[in-house]
């Protein structure tokens, strides 16, 4: 969807320019802090693109079709702020603007989805936007595979040296070259300055060969001439390939004495060269003063998108894709509810005894049974993570029909495109890899987590218990640094019952990341009932509780084990209740009288095969703890276990201890 140019002179695009310019110098001033040197470097590329080529309506936006304008370079954050005040959204005031980076206001230091419209990704750690970016390309050929007269938009990405030097970059360019994702378009703000200086203090690489490497289309221009800009963006959409636009521009651009510097990337400009750089512009209005008919050529790119808008709802309403993608996008789990409830009562009347993973990947067959909107991947490790199921097709470049994604050995790729596939609002996304490499994704698991966006990350070999693979492979801490990041439910299932409850608790979270842990090793059934879903109270007691003398807590696998200490305890005289916990975040949102009559008054013993940090929200100081306090070893699984003291009569002994 190319838009049609507006009826504006060069001169009309470098006075819009120059307002985005003085917006950002006056707020950074006024915040006393901030980034004035790139939204003042990009602001000619900025206007061009708005003006002639990007399609939204500021008055809808959600609306489904729009373009995606992706700021990876977060810091600019006055570009997309000044932006989105210029084109009209109702909530980016001249009193937003006055107030960047002050407490209660939408316009954070780095731009944050949903804490203000027009903000489709929260980006500022380096290499996030561009890599969230290829999930929103990646969701765009999705839905117009699935609806080709309701889905065919773009993504345009600003991304800066600091975003092409993260290792992330690469992973994601890599993957959307691969699959020919024609609608993406990256515009580099080629201004060779970072923070240190110039780029040559640490960089020698060929962008645009680096791009056309991994099967993107490259063209370069001149960031200060809109003929040159338009031209270089034309070509890029007209290209079937992903387009890198090297954008040569200068930093700060209009700061007289100050622009071309590292010094004006991050601070304000003062008030001398604010009014040096008003004189160098022509810009003779007072801070955060916009004239009438600067906004009169913001709003007419806004007026042209609402005539797209209105022009596509009515190629909705004739659609005969109309209910489908009506459905789609409300993304009602309600059909899975009626299929799991059949699913869990055949896994208790059979009791398998199967691999957490493998309980999963059986889950998973009624989830995309009954689920059209889903979409699986792993990072090269689909036999191992199982999360490809019975019917689904792979995605593969120039067809999009499928739905299952080969994303590379790029975990951190990965989770980024899934974040940008959740956020585009059509499909959720699913993708799997080892826990211990959950810290290969972690930044995309935080922003997640920060945003609100509720990808699902399926986690597997979660312990020691994968063997002989070893320390490497071993996360002994890696549950506890998940458990720490906020607004993200981690859920490690002890059987194939909680397997399925924990993705029916995953596809019905639409406010935050959830990561499943789950087993290489077989596991037992321990279910006797599946009416409820338990798993969704965090922790529930599994066995006794009424008279108990001791209380035994597990995660996971060692659920099993614990099951085995308490009939040691019971030989003894000694009852003990045992507490499955999948979940500490979610038990901790249970109310206290629940948390108190799961936990009790006796002595506690928790048993995970990780370290017991984390372990707070259901352990005292004086309770005891089972598990590791080193990285693992390589051995079988049953060897490790011994070797460690993670057993059940280690468990027993450390209740008696306490009594």
């Amino acid at each position: 969807m190319n838009a049609p140019m507006n009826a504006t002179t060069a001169a009309d695009e470098r006075r819009m320019a120059n307002a985005i310019r003085a917006l950002a110098m006056d707020a950074v001033q006024a915040a006393k802090s901030g980034h004035p040197g790139m939204p003042m470097g990009m602001a000619d590329v900025a206007t061009v693109l708005f003006n002639r080529f990007v399609t939204l309506d500021p008055a809808d936006d959600q609306w489904p079709n729009r373009d995606r304008f992706v700021l990876s370079a977060g810091h600019g954050s006055m570009l997309i702020y000044a932006i989105n005040h210029l084109l009209g959204y109702d909530d980016m005031g001249l009193d937003q603007l006055r107030a960047f980076r002050q407490l209660g206001s939408r316009t954070a230091g780095h731009p944050e989805y949903g804490h203000a419209k027009g903000i489709e990704v929260t980006t500022g750690p380096l290499g996030q936007g561009i890599a969230t970016a290829v999930g929103m390309a990646l969701s765009e050929r999705l839905g117009n595979a699935r609806f080709p007269d309701l889905i065919n938009h773009r993504i345009w990405v600003i991304a800066g040296d600091g975003c092409l030097m993260e290792g992330v970059s690469h992973e994601a360019i890599d993957l959307a070259g691969h699959l020919r994702l024609g609608h993406l378009n990256v515009m580099w703000d080629d201004n060779a300055i970072t923070i240190d200086g110039d780029t040559n203090l640490s960089t020698s690489t060929n962008q645009r060969a680096r791009f056309a490497a991994a099967g993107w289309h490259t063209v370069a221009c001149d960031g200060h001439d809109t003929a040159s800009i338009a031209a270089a963006l034309a070509e890029a959409a007209a290209d079937p390939r992903p387009s890198l636009i090297a954008c040569r521009t200068v930093i700060g651009y209009g700061a007289p004495n100050k622009q071309g510097g590292h010094d004006v990337h991050g601070a304000p400009l003062g008030d001398a060269e604010i009014a040096a750089a008003r004189a160098h512009l022509g810009w003779e209005h007072a801070p955060f003063e916009i004239p009438d008919e600067v906004y009169a050529d913001w709003r007419a790119i806004a007026a042209r998108g609402a005539k797209a808008r209105a022009d596509w709802m009515a190629t909705l309403a004739a659609s005969p894709n109309r209910a489908a993608f009506l459905a789609h996008r409300a993304q009602d789990t309600a059909p899975l509810t009626k299929a799991m409830a059949a699913y869990k009562a055949q896994l208790v009347a059979d009791k398998p005894k199967v691999a957490t993973r493998k309980a999963s990947e059986m889950a998973l067959g009624v989830v995309n049974g009954a689920l059209p909107f889903t979409i699986g991947g792993s990072a090269d490790l689909t036999g191992s993570n199982l999360t490809r199921t019975k019917g689904q097709t792979s995605v593969v470049p120039g067809d999009f029909s499928g739905s299952y994604l080969h994303y590379g050995i790029r975990e951190h790729g990965m989770a980024a495109a899934m974040n940008g596939i959740a956020l585009s609002g059509l499909f959720r996304p699913y993708g799997g890899t080892f826990l211990a490499f959950a810290d290969y994704c972690r930044p995309s698991i935080r922003l997640a987590a920060l945003m609100g966006v509720p990808s699902i990350f399926v986690m597997t070999h979660d312990s020691i218990g994968l063997g002989e693979d070893g320390p490497t492979h071993q996360p002994v801490e890696i549950l506890a640094s998940l458990r720490a990041i906020p607004n993200l439910t981690v859920l490690r299932p002890a059987d194939a019952v909680e397997t399925a409850e924990a993705w029916e608790i995953a596809l019905q979270t639409t406010d935050r990341p959830v990561l499943l842990a789950l087993s290489r090793q077989n596991l037992p059934t321990l279910r006797d009932r599946a009416d409820h879903n338990l798993t969704a109270r965090g922790a529930y007691l599994l066995r006794g509780g009424d008279d108990r003398q001791v209380t035994l807590i597990a995660t996971g696998s060692e659920v099993e084990l614990v099951m085995a200490a308490a009939d040691l305890l019971e030989q003894r005289g000694i009852r003990a209740a045992v507490v499955s916990a999948p979940s500490f975040e979610l038990f901790l949102e249970q109310d206290s009288n629940y948390r108190a009559a799961v936990l009790g008054d006796a002595p506690r013993v928790g048993c995970e095969a990780a370290i017991r940090m984390g372990w707070d929200a259901v352990l005292r100081p004086e309770d005891g703890f089972v598990g590791m306090t080193g990285f693992g070893a390589s051995a079988p699984a049953p060897a490790l276990y011994d070797h460690f003291g993670i057993t059940p009569q280690a468990v027993a002994d450390a209740a008696v201890a306490r009594l």
